[in-house]
């Protein structure tokens, strides 16, 4: 049962960022469920559109057991969350199994990408399609990138990984096979090769980021000077 938990607005310019608090989350969840992975999705920047610097929201995806596991994902990531609240901060919070979020949410998340939104909208579809959301604090803004994050991770090829296997845990350069045992599926190039081999290039310090496509977490390189270097996507 793949359930996805979404949240967005819960940080401010001096504080830690959301996707910070999504992998603290995930950590949470994972005691108890398999996370699969944590996902950045980018929104609508705008001048209407009040955002601390980048305007992206997060979704956390998880392997449960059965449908009612969301209600505990749910608690125990709303936990996290009012324990880490930033004042200043208007986050919220959204939960779904796979097969709840039907077409109209995920044209949601494609509009949020392109057009001011308002929290009626999210609202009203999140009570039709029967999605738990909260808003959890400050003006609860939140509620518009949480919808729109479950719709654009639901879609499966949008945004890039935060996190995923034991991506996170290996920085700087790294060879194609340690990648793909780490949770790559593929390396691609941008052009439409695909690299099966070789020593992919990435800043010291930094790790892979790559991208959900088809379901599949794909890592885009472009070849550069003989060499492949890794492409920072979504």
């Amino acid at each position: 049962m793949k359930i996805y938990l979404a949240m967005d607005d819960t940080d401010s310019l001096n504080s830690r960022g959301t996707g910070k608090l999504a992998r603290a989350t995930g950590a949470e969840i994972a005691k108890e469920f398999h996370v699969d992975g944590i996902s950045r999705h980018q929104l609508f920047v705008h001048e209407d559109i009040p955002f601390t610097s980048h305007n992206s929201c997060a979704v956390i995806h998880i392997e449960a057991r059965e449908r009612d596991d969301k209600e505990w994902i749910f608690e125990t990531a709303k936990e996290c969350m009012l324990n880490d609240f930033i004042d200043g901060s208007d986050p919220g919070i959204a939960v779904a199994c796979a097969d709840e979020i039907l077409p109209p949410l995920i044209a949601y998340g494609r509009d949020a990408q392109k057009i001011v939104l308002n929290q009626e909208k999210a609202r009203t579809l999140a009570a039709n399609l029967g999605i738990r959301l909260e808003g959890l604090g400050g003006t609860e803004d939140g509620v518009i990138g949480t919808m729109a994050g479950l719709g654009l991770a639901k879609g499966g090829n949008d945004g890039r990984y935060l996190m995923c296997g034991k991506i996170r845990d290996m920085s700087g350069p790294a060879d194609v096979e340690t990648l793909l045992e780490g949770g790559i599926d593929a390396v691609y190039t941008v052009d439409g090769h695909i690299v099966r081999d070789g020593r992919i290039i990435i800043k010291e310090g930094k790790s892979a980021k790559p991208c959900p496509v088809d379901g599949r977490k794909i890592l885009f390189v472009e070849k550069i000077d003989g060499q492949f270097h890794a492409v920072k996507r979504g």
